[in-house]
């Protein structure tokens, strides 16, 4: 199966102009989503999504879809990148690349989840703190952005759909 990906750009936007729900509700979904998505937390994206989904009374759906859409081979290295760069900034820890790069060869190849949680505590507990805390500090301002544009999206998309609703 060839990967295109123009078909899968307009998928991912097709499925999300379809949601349907209270704008807040969708738009805490995508910050949700964002925010889990740009963290390096991958064996856990799924759970955590819907965790703070329900926490924070967002949109399950919606915070899945963006999760996929945010974190996918395309971004993740880059993800990882930046939070491995800003926790070093941030931190006062501090761990090489090869560490982090072990990590990744591990979600790359394919690897299954006992594979993905043997290498994240091969890179040690301190070092994991580095690259989630920089993941955190990179997430914060998509998170806030996306949700406010996401938020007067859908607001717009709902206001739409009662204006056709009242001309038919």
């Amino acid at each position: 199966m060839k990967f295109e990906p123009r078909r899968a750009t307009r998928y991912y936007y097709l499925r999300f102009i379809r949601l349907s729900g209270d704008p807040s509700v969708l738009a805490r979904g995508v910050a949700i989503g964002t925010f889990v998505g740009i963290t390096p937390t991958i064996p856990f994206h799924t759970l955590l999504a819907i965790l703070f989904a329900f926490i924070l009374r967002g949109s399950k759906i919606t915070a899945l879809l963006v999760t996929v859409m945010v974190s996918n081979p395309i971004t993740f290295f880059l993800q990882y990148y930046f939070s491995w760069k800003i926790g070093n900034w941030f931190t006062p820890g501090e761990h090489s690349w090869e560490e982090v790069s072990s990590l990744l060869e591990a979600i790359i190849n394919g690897g299954n989840f006992r594979e993905t949680l043997a290498a994240l505590a091969e890179i040690g507990v301190n070092s994991l703190m580095i690259l989630i805390g920089g993941g955190i500090i990179l997430a914060v301002p998509f998170t806030i952005a996306f949700y406010f544009i996401s938020y007067l999206l859908f607001r717009s998309i709902q206001k739409r759909r009662l204006e056709k609703k009242v001309l038919s």
